[in-house]
């Protein structure tokens, strides 16, 4: 039998707050009500206070003033796109999109996903590459690494492309959930197999989205490193997810 668990304290306070950003209840330039208020408003932990917070932070939601508090940042900039990144790269349906599987393959996990997954730098884990091309040009580049767990029973170790998308293959085939995204945008140089099938000249750096999916309960199911030639971007032309 499979049991539902809600989200983690912090994020349902995290979605909270967000939310009333949204509609206006704490406009940008305001202060959000101090820790203690918090804490008594939503019968929380000052830990889980603080938690929701911080990624609300990092995330570019809110801001701390030395001397004013918390103070309301409104809708960061961008957030749409990244948005729409995170969920392109979990609904990808490869056997349909423009582009080519250029690896798939047991690897040593790097770094940066090493930290989301919890796991050794040395591990090794399954990892799926993904080509996006427009009119023949490559616009991204997705690498997608998934718990040994995961992968027995499934596709993904396939070498042909995937139907239907990770995020629908997983809950179908493991009887897993997906429940919420936390995305990590930065800038950096390519690594020189990233940048020669992005056809990057020497020198260009890329935005890269770190797409962590996570159940209910916080496991991670799947980590998605989606690189965009920074040179192509328009980050200000961004909509609204339906």
């Amino acid at each position: 039998m499979a049991y539902e668990v809600e989200a983690p304290k912090y994020v349902r306070l995290a979605q909270t707050i967000q939310q009333r950003i949204e509609d206006g209840t704490y406009p940008p330039g305001t202060r959000v009500p101090s820790e203690n208020q918090l804490v008594q408003s939503f019968g929380m932990s000052r830990p889980t206070v603080v938690r929701a917070l911080e990624l609300l932070k990092r995330d570019g939601w809110l801001e701390s003033r030395q001397g004013y508090g918390t103070i309301v940042r409104g809708r960061p900039a961008g957030v749409d796109q990244k948005d729409r990144r995170g969920s392109e790269a979990l609904a990808r349906d490869e056997s349909r999109t423009a582009g080519r599987l250029v690896e798939v393959g047991r690897v040593s996990i790097p770094a940066r996903v090493a930290s989301a997954l919890g796991l050794p730098k040395r591990a090794k884990v399954l990892m799926r590459r993904f080509l996006v091309e427009e009119d023949g040009e490559p616009v991204e580049l997705v690498s997608s690494y998934f718990p040994a767990g995961l992968v027995d029973g499934t596709e993904l170790e396939s070498a042909d492309p995937l139907s239907g998308g990770t995020r629908a293959h997983l809950e179908s085939r493991k009887k897993v959930r997906f429940d919420h995204v936390t995305e990590r945008v930065s800038a950096r140089l390519p690594e020189r197999e990233e940048a020669e099938l992005l056809e990057l000249p020497e020198g260009v750096p890329v935005l890269s989205v770190l797409v962590v999916a996570c159940d209910a309960s916080g496991q991670v199911l799947q980590v998605s490193d989606v690189l965009l030639p920074a040179d192509r971007q328009e980050l200000e032309d961004t909509y609204r997810l339906s």
